[in-house]
């Protein structure tokens, strides 16, 4: 079930992309972001609706915040894909966008799509202005210096660090960096309900670190062909992860007992529920 769900909601984002991004002008940029958007998971797009559906929510109203978040996790990886940033030639099989391209028009492409996220999360079909402006504050929160820009500025700075970040410290830096988007979608079912987020939050805090995990570990023992990006470059780098913490086996054992978590924080939803704990099993049982 879970992963016939899991492609039916990553079409319905590409349908919802395909209308939104068709109706800019025909430029470098709008091309940059369409191709930026295509592909992948789409993981977060499915948790705002896999929770939406929890909550009873019709998909006409949740397909534009789930389109958003995976327009503002697709700037994040059209910028940390720059030289300035992780210098990575390529991104889910493809070559990233400013080798595709430039620089210029990858940094505008990426501007653009999280004005994009923004703008639809508070289209008026979303819901009412209270709904609306709840998702786009706390999208900004999860998305800006309180939460991925905190954990990719914590890493930054982690490379010139006289010493490698401690697992306390590494936990904090990717749970903004992973979690916090994670998070936000997660949760953003019981914000359009506007009901309780609480048991989703929990959820999402243990199934983040489970997937940034299984990235660690995917680093180590992935295949790139599957993976579709460059592996290994953290050790390479001599950065601390989850598996150089812990150690590969320890590694897994943790994320088993995180998604063992996540999976406990919804049994208040009963049977509903279950799809979301499936896509918990999923992220450590992936192999891209």
């Amino acid at each position: 079930m879970f992963r016939e769900r899991l492609a039916q909601d990553a079409a319905r984002i590409q349908e919802q992309f395909d209308l939104v991004l068709g109706a800019l002008d025909d430029l470098n940029v709008t091309h940059a972001m369409a191709y930026a958007t295509r592909g992948g998971k789409r993981l977060r797009g499915f948790l705002v609706l896999e929770s939406a559906r929890l909550h009873a929510i019709d998909a006409a109203r949740a397909i534009c915040p789930a389109t958003g978040i995976e327009a503002l996790h697709a700037y994040s990886l059209v910028h940390d894909d720059l030289p300035c940033m992780d210098d990575d030639d390529l991104r889910r099989g493809r070559p990233t966008v400013h080798v595709k391209w430039d620089e210029g028009t990858a940094l505008l492409a990426g501007d653009a799509l999280q004005a994009l996220a923004f703008e639809l999360c508070t289209r008026i079909e979303v819901g009412t202005a209270e709904i609306r402006a709840d998702l786009a504050l706390t999208l900004a929160k999860a998305s800006g210096a309180q939460g991925m820009v905190l954990g990719q500025a914590l890493d930054v700075d982690a490379e010139t660090a006289p010493n490698p970040l401690t697992l306390r410290e590494i936990t904090r830096l990717q749970s903004g960096k992973t979690g916090a988007l994670i998070e936000w979608s997660a949760c953003a079912g019981a914000r359009l309900a506007q009901a309780d987020p609480e048991p989703l939050r929990q959820y999402a805090q243990a199934l983040g670190l489970a997937f940034q995990i299984a990235d660690d570990i995917l680093d180590i023992e992935g295949d790139v062909e599957k993976a579709g990006k460059r592996l290994q470059k953290d050790a390479e780098a001599g950065k601390a992860t989850f598996v150089s913490l812990l150690g590969l086996d320890a590694a897994k054992t943790r994320a088993i007992d995180l998604v063992d978590q996540a999976c406990a924080a919804l049994d208040g939803y009963g049977p509903k529920a279950e799809t979301l704990k499936d896509a918990a099993r999923f992220v450590i049982a992936r192999d891209s």
